[in-house]
């Protein structure tokens, strides 16, 4: 019934528990979950869960915030995405939040990091998963610039763990992007985070848990896992004024419709 769009099932904080994360997805009816690639180093082990498991897919690509590890080319991202069960390119973005005492200038190997993602998304004609913080005007910009507009060649993708404004949601879709949101939705504070749920059209709808980040409440400060994705669900449905169940099969709809590599 629910789809976690997005999960760092490889980190060791969930793979060490695996098997009882796979039997309260089971529980919660989570059939599926997207396993997340943040570096190439990382990659190996996150194909290998997509392989080992028929409801696991994998994505390939370096987190932005990521320093100190190897730089994608676009020939590495070319290679790994066309392996089996890889339906995505990413996380890839911009994130101007922890600038440590440098400027936005300073980033500019980041800017091109993410421009070598969108180049290799667009000749695998394979979805964009895209990470910004604090930097969606440059987001948006480049993505326009390397002609992600919507147009027939476009990779499409999806903004994951949505925390940006109205404005930046409105300007995504028009680009022909998916939204998704996580646990952070359910939070106290996330008033104008719902209010933009509220206008995404239900057939740009994801939902994601980020785990091992961001449980939504009632579990917040626990260690999230794709096993709370329906507490996302259960949010959206309230906003929606949709029944639970009905979210779930949508946003699992619009996963296949995105990454139709989950078809196969």
């Amino acid at each position: 019934m629910f789809t976690d769009s997005h999960c760092h099932l490889n980190f060791p904080e969930l793979i060490s528990e695996l098997p009882a994360i796979r039997q309260a997805m089971a529980d919660a009816q989570v059939d599926r979950a997207l396993c997340i690639s943040t570096t190439l180093e990382e990659f190996g082990l996150v194909h290998q869960l997509a392989l080992e498991f028929d409801n696991f897919w994998a994505t390939v690509g370096v987190h932005p915030d990521n320093e100190g590890v190897r730089e994608p080319m676009l020939d590495d991202l070319l290679t790994l995405g066309m392996l089996p069960r890889v339906v995505g390119i990413g996380e890839t973005g911009l994130d101007y939040y922890r600038l440590n005492g440098r400027s936005v200038a300073d980033m500019a190997w980041q800017r091109s990091r993410f421009r070598t993602h969108i180049r290799a998304a667009r000749q695998l004609q394979k979805p964009l998963v895209i990470h910004t913080r604090q930097a969606s005007e440059d987001t948006l910009a480049i993505l326009r610039n390397e002609g992600e507009d919507g147009s027939s060649g476009s990779a499409g993708g999806v903004f994951h763990c949505f925390t940006e404004d109205e404005s930046t949601a409105r300007q995504a879709l028009d680009l022909g992007f998916y939204i998704s949101f996580s646990g952070i939705l359910t939070f106290k504070s996330a008033k104008s985070l719902r209010e933009v749920a509220a206008m995404v059209p239900l057939d740009r709808l994801l939902i994601e848990t980020d785990s091992p980040y961001l449980a939504p409440m009632p579990h917040r400060g626990k260690t999230n896992n794709p096993s709370y994705v329906p507490w996302v669900a259960r949010q959206l449905a309230e906003i929606k004024q949709l029944p639970m169940e009905e979210i779930g099969r949508i946003t699992s709809d619009n996963f296949d419709a995105l990454f139709k590599g989950v078809r196969a």
